[in-house]
C-alpha cells in the first residue's frame, strides 16, 4: 500500500538526515543563498571548490595596457560576487610585468572604471574593507630569488634561441642546446639578464617538451626589456612573464580561488607545475567562459591601435565596448551587473546579441526616466494652424500627461498637439 511505502521512505530520510555528512551538506548549502543575497541573483554561479566562509579571497589582475571593456566587467563582478558570498576579501593586483606596453593612464583609468562597476579600491582599502590592491611590480626582488631557487635545482635554463627557432622546436618537441647547461652557468648568465647585458637570452622553466600540452613545453619565465616601467622606472632590465608571476604571487598574497577564463584551461597544468615546483601553498582555480558578443570587437590591441589612428574620439567613444563607451552610450551599471550575474560562472562559450543586454538596461530606466518631447533648434521653423481642435490651458496649445506613465508622483508634463 502507498501508506507504507511512504511510511518506509520517511524511515529512511530519518537515517540520512541523522548522518553527519548529510547535515555537513545541508549547512553549506543554506549558507549559499543567504551570503548571495537571496533571490536568483548568482543561482548560475555555482559554489567554490573547498570555499570556507570568512576565508575566500580572489583575485582580479588587469594589465594596465588599455581600459576595461565589458569583457573584463564580467570578471571583475564574478570575483566580486564570490569575494562577497563567502564574506572573503577581493584582490585588485595590477598584472605590470610588460613595461612596453603599460601607462599610468591606463591604470589611473583601471580604478576609475572599477568605481563606475560599484568597487571602489581606494576607499575601501582606507576603511580596512574587503578590497585590497597591489601590483605584481611590488614583488619583482622576490620573484627574482625566487627564478634564481628554479635555477639552482634544476627547473630553469638560459636560452638565447632565436624566437622563430625556438616556436619551432615546440612544435617539433625539440630541446633547446641550452637546456642540459649546468645551474652555475644559468645563475651567471641570468644575473647578466637582470643587469641589462645579455639582452638575447631569456629564461625558460624545464618543464617537459614531450608534453602534448603545449604550454608545458619549456615556457618563458624571465626576458629582458629595456623600456622604462610607469611605477619602477630603469631600476629593472628584466621582467617576469604573467605566466610565472601569477601562481607565485597568487599563493605570495593569500589568494585561495583564482578565477580564470576558459582560454586558460591548457595553463592551468603550468600554473599548478610552477607551485609545485617552488614548494608553494596552491591555490585553487576556477574556470568560467568569457563574455563575447557578436560583431563586437573586444581586442585591447585592435582598439588600441584604432585610438591611435584617432578613428574615433577616444577609448570612451560610445561605439566602444569598453566601460567608458558604453555607460556613455547610455548603458545603467545597475543593469551590467545583472545581466553579467545573471550570466552566471559557466563555462559554456555563448556568443550574445546586443538586443538582450539592452532590454535589461531598457527594464532599469523604466521606472524613474522622465518622458519629454523637444525638437532641434537648428532648422526650426514655427507653424501657425487654424484647422485643428484646440486643447487651451493658460495660453498653451497641450494635453497634459504624467512624467512617468506609471508613477504619478513624478508630476505631470504638457503635451504640445497640433
Amino acid at each position: 500500500p502507498s501508506s507504507e511505502l511512504t511510511r518506509h521512505v520517511a524511515r529512511w530520510l530519518r537515517l540520512c538526515d541523522a548522518q553527519p555528512a548529510f547535515a555537513q551538506a545541508k549547512a553549506t548549502a543554506a549558507k549559499a543563498p543567504a551570503a548571495s543575497g537571496g533571490g536568483e541573483r548568482g543561482s548560475g554561479c555555482p559554489p567554490l571548490e573547498g570555499a570556507v566562509d570568512g576565508k575566500v579571497v580572489t583575485r582580479f589582475p588587469p594589465e594596465p595596457s588599455g581600459y576595461l571593456h565589458i569583457g573584463h566587467a564580467k570578471a571583475v563582478l564574478l570575483n566580486d560576487y564570490y569575494a562577497k558570498r563567502y564574506n572573503g576579501k577581493l584582490l585588485v593586483r595590477f598584472d605590470d610585468t610588460n613595461p612596453s606596453k603599460e601607462k599610468g593612464e591606463y591604470a589611473a583609468n583601471i580604478l576609475r572604471d572599477l568605481e563606475t562597476l560599484g568597487i571602489d579600491v581606494e576607499k575601501k582599502k582606507e576603511a580596512g574593507g574587503y578590497v585590497t590592491m597591489s601590483h605584481t611590480s611590488d614583488h619583482f626582488d622576490h620573484l627574482m630569488k625566487v627564478a634564481q631557487k628554479m635555477i639552482k635545482a634544476g627547473h630553469a635554463f638560459m636560452d638565447d634561441t632565436p624566437q622563430e627557432t625556438m616556436k619551432a622546436e615546440r612544435e617539433t618537441r625539440t630541446n633547446s642546446k641550452h637546456r642540459d647547461a649546468a645551474a652555475d652557468v644559468n645563475l651567471a648568465k641570468f644575473k647578466e639578464l637582470c643587469a641589462g647585458k645579455a639582452d638575447d637570452w631569456c629564461l625558460r622553466a624545464k618543464i617537459d617538451m614531450t608534453s602534448d600540452n603545449g604550454t608545458l613545453r619549456d615556457p618563458v619565465m624571465f626576458r629582458g626589456n629595456k623600456d622604462e616601467h610607469h611605477r619602477t622606472g630603469m631600476k629593472y632590465q628584466a621582467y617576469p612573464t604573467y605566466d610565472f608571476a601569477c601562481p607565485v604571487v597568487d599563493s605570495l598574497e593569500g589568494v585561495t580561488h583564482a578565477l580564470r577564463t576558459t582560454e586558460y584551461n591548457d595553463r592551468d597544468a603550468q600554473y599548478a607545475w610552477i607551485q609545485n615546483a617552488l614548494k608553494l601553498r596552491p591555490v585553487k582555480i576556477h574556470a568560467f567562459a568569457r563574455i563575447n558578443f557578436v560583431r563586437t570587437l573586444m581586442s585591447k590591441r585592435k582598439l588600441a591601435w584604432l585610438v591611435d589612428q584617432k578613428a574615433v574620439e577616444g577609448w570612451d567613444d560610445p561605439r566602444f565596448p569598453t566601460i567608458q563607451g558604453v555607460v556613455r552610450r547610455g548603458v545603467s551599471v545597475e543593469s551590467l551587473q545583472e545581466f553579467i550575474i545573471g550570466q552566471g560562472a559557466s563555462r559554456n562559450v555563448v556568443n550574445l546579441e546586443w538586443d538582450s543586454f539592452w532590454a535589461i538596461n531598457k527594464a532599469a530606466y523604466e521606472p524613474h526616466a522622465l518622458r519629454l518631447m523637444a525638437i532641434e533648434k537648428q532648422g526650426m521653423c514655427e507653424l501657425e494652424l487654424t484647422n485643428v481642435p484646440q486643447y487651451d490651458d493658460e495660453g498653451v496649445h497641450a494635453i497634459i500627461a504624467p512624467r512617468v506613465p506609471k508613477d504619478p508622483s513624478l508630476g505631470e508634463r504638457p503635451v504640445r498637439v497640433s
